[in-house]
């Protein structure tokens, strides 16, 4: 199904730029007022959508936009202020609302933004409700009678809210007291929640990236920047460190020597966990970028695993069809849908330290058996159109490194969806054969693509 403006994770672009723009924004929640409006007639009420932002300058504008655009289509808004995006699903479900927005980009700079959408049940629109708003796109904007139009206030206690359901995912017998915690909250939307979320449950917080100024988001700090929480960690002493990113939903974590782990060891951690105590239902789920060590490793315990496109939509499809509860990606994105409805940087860091409190266990010690393959990733330039697997060149010298790997490897070819590069990806338990084939590889694919 083509979309014009919905890509995987939502609309996104640069502030300023078509589509990040106040007007079309506007259109934008119009559109899906409209729609929203439609699946609600017959119900006799008005329907309610929350918006909730992360700290860009720029989610002033766009939170004017969207609230316009939803009243004039006779739809009530209902808005929380900066927000984690798994905070918004939880809301959703929740206050009953009929869906939830978040105006974020992310993991990405100030300069850009996006606005995604959840459901009533907290996950993301089904793509036949995406498809029919940019059908109602098309339209002109409209203009509810001005009875029928719809209102707007803010939720207050949305915080708040949010902290005790985040607490609630932790046992009730249990607490981090006399665990040290460094946190860093990438100047974001957790910057006000993540904090107390760990200290009422008893650990010592220090606090990193809690002072957004609209520009600082994501910048230099975070789960994509976490050489300062490394350092962190080693200066206070801490017994752990946990970074976020911009909104909230993903998150990268550090052991007492500042050593990072991924979202590849930290889904470990907890499936581990949750087959030592019996209560693991179905596998794992992650992407073709997921370390094979930790594939390795799960088939030790007798885990099942099993492997998605790259993106978390495409891991929570796979977890659905399969009635499996965990997945992640190795950027830190995990899942655990018996706790959230979406991916949540807090839940998925206290799973991991409900596992360290149980165990009495260190995060090295508790994860030691596994040790993470070396990776080498190359983007190849190629020419537009260039179809690596009607290549018998290429197709040729992935299976000559596959054989030279001899199942302790993986190759892994693909095609980039934003820009005319193909992936190389070997992975494998010699560094020097890894990058060895990786370049080889590549060799082989630059004289491909430019016949």
């Amino acid at each position: 199904m083509n979309r014009k403006y919905f890509g995987t994770d939502g609309v996104r672009g640069k502030v300023g730029e078509a589509p990040i723009t106040p007007d079309f924004v506007m259109r934008l929640g119009n559109a899906a007022g409209r729609v929203l409006a439609q699946d609600s007639s017959g119900k006799g009420e008005r329907p309610s959508v929350l918006i909730g932002k992360d700290t860009r300058i720029s989610g002033y504008m766009l939170e004017s936009a969207l609230e316009a655009g939803l009243s004039a289509a006779g739809v009530d808004v209902l808005l929380l202020g900066p927000m984690p995006t798994p905070g918004v699903a939880y809301l959703t479900r929740a206050l009953r609302s009929q869906a939830g927005i978040v105006i974020s980009a992310s993991h990405n700079p100030f300069e850009d933004n996006g606005i995604k959408f959840f459901s009533a049940s907290g996950s993301k629109l089904p793509d036949e409700i995406e498809l029919a708003i940019e059908a109602e796109l098309e339209k002109p904007l409209c203009t509810m009678p001005s009875a029928q139009l719809g209102k707007a206030r803010r939720i207050n206690d949305a915080a708040g809210r949010y902290i005790e359901f985040c607490k609630s995912t932790f046992p009730s017998e249990l607490d981090l007291r006399g665990t040290k915690i460094v946190l860093d909250c990438a100047n974001g939307a957790t910057y006000h929640v993540a904090p107390p979320v760990f200290h009422e449950l008893g650990a010592e917080v220090v606090a990193l990236g809690n002072q957004p100024d609209g520009l600082n988001i994501n910048l230099g700090c975070g789960s994509t920047k976490p050489q300062l929480l490394q350092q962190m960690v080693k200066a206070h002493q801490a017994d752990l460190g946990i970074a976020l990113d911009g909104d909230g939903d993903r998150v990268m974590m550090a052991d007492a020597s500042g050593r990072l782990y991924d979202g590849d060891q930290l889904i470990y951690a907890i499936a581990k966990f949750r087959h030592e105590q019996s209560v693991l239902k179905g596998g794992v789920v992650g992407t073709l970028m997921t370390n094979l060590s930790m594939e390795h490793a799960l088939a030790r315990l007798g885990i099942p695993f099993s492997r998605a496109k790259v993106g978390d939509r495409y891991v929570l499809e796979m977890m659905q069809e399969k009635g499996w509860q965990l997945g992640a990606e190795n950027s830190g994105h995990l899942l655990c849908l018996d706790k959230h409805s979406t991916g949540d940087g807090i839940i998925s860091a206290l799973q991991v330290l409900h596992a360290l409190r149980v165990s009495g266990k260190s995060l090295d010690a508790y994860t030691e058996e596994l040790v993470l393959y070396p990776q080498f990733l190359l983007n190849v330039p190629i020419v537009k159109g260039f179809d690596f697997r009607a290549s018998a060149a290429v197709q040729a010298a992935q299976r000559e490194a596959e054989r030279a790997l001899e199942g302790t490897g993986r190759v892994l070819l693909r095609p980039s969806g934003t820009e005319p590069v193909l992936r190389v990806m070997v992975e494998g338990k010699s560094e020097e054969n890894v990058r060895h084939w990786a370049e080889a590889l590549a060799v082989v694919v630059r004289e491909a693509a430019s016949l």
